[in-house]
C-alpha cells in the first residue's frame, strides 16, 4: 500500500482540496485499493473542522466528494506512515520539520515541484486570496504529476 499525505497550514483549504481531488483521480485510475490518501495541517486552529466553505463549494461544483474529511494537525508518526508527504508551499515544508525525527525515507516536497511548467512552486492559500479556482487548477496539475510519479516509482 502506498500512503500519501497532503499538508498545508490549517488543513481546511489546500490540503483537503488536494486530498479529495487525488482520491477522485486515484479511484478513476482504479488504484484506490493500492493508494491511501490523507491530509493534515501544520497549525492547530481548525482541528476537527470540515474543509473551508470555498473548498467545499468548488468540490461540489466539480462533483468531487470530501465526505468525512475533518482537519487534523500533522504528527511525528506521519513520517513513518506516509511514503509521500506533499506540502502546498515552502513555509509548510519549514513548519513540518518540527515533527521530523531523524532521517525519513518518505519523499517530502512541494506539490508544484512536480510540475515543470509552473514558475511559482508555492500553491497560494485561498484562505487569504479567495481564489479557489486558481488553487484548483494548480492542485489538479500537481495531482496528475504526483500520480504519474507514484505509478512510475511504485510500478503501478
Amino acid at each position: 500500500m502506498v500512503n500519501v499525505l497532503f499538508v498545508c497550514l490549517g488543513n481546511i483549504c489546500r490540503s483537503p482540496m488536494a486530498e479529495a481531488m487525488f482520491r477522485d483521480l486515484v479511484k478513476r485510475e482504479g488504484l484506490d485499493d493500492r493508494i491511501t490518501i490523507d491530509s493534515a495541517g501544520t497549525g492547530d486552529w481548525h482541528i476537527g473542522h470540515q474543509p473551508h466553505q470555498g473548498t467545499r463549494d468548488l468540490l461540489d461544483r466539480k462533483e468531487i466528494s470530501y465526505e468525512g474529511m475533518k482537519a487534523r494537525q500533522m504528527v511525528t508518526e506521519d513520517y513513518d506512515t506516509y511514503q509521500y508527504i506533499i506540502a502546498m508551499d515552502t513555509s509548510n515544508i519549514e513548519n513540518m520539520k518540527q515533527w521530523q525525527e531523524g532521517n525519513t525515507e518518505a519523499y517530502v516536497g512541494r506539490l508544484l515541484d512536480l510540475v515543470p511548467d509552473v514558475q511559482n512552486k508555492d500553491v497560494p492559500d485561498p484562505y487569504f486570496t479567495g481564489n479557489f479556482d486558481e488553487v484548483y487548477d494548480l492542485v489538479n496539475k500537481g495531482c496528475q504529476a504526483l500520480l504519474q510519479k507514484i505509478k512510475t516509482e511504485q510500478g503501478l
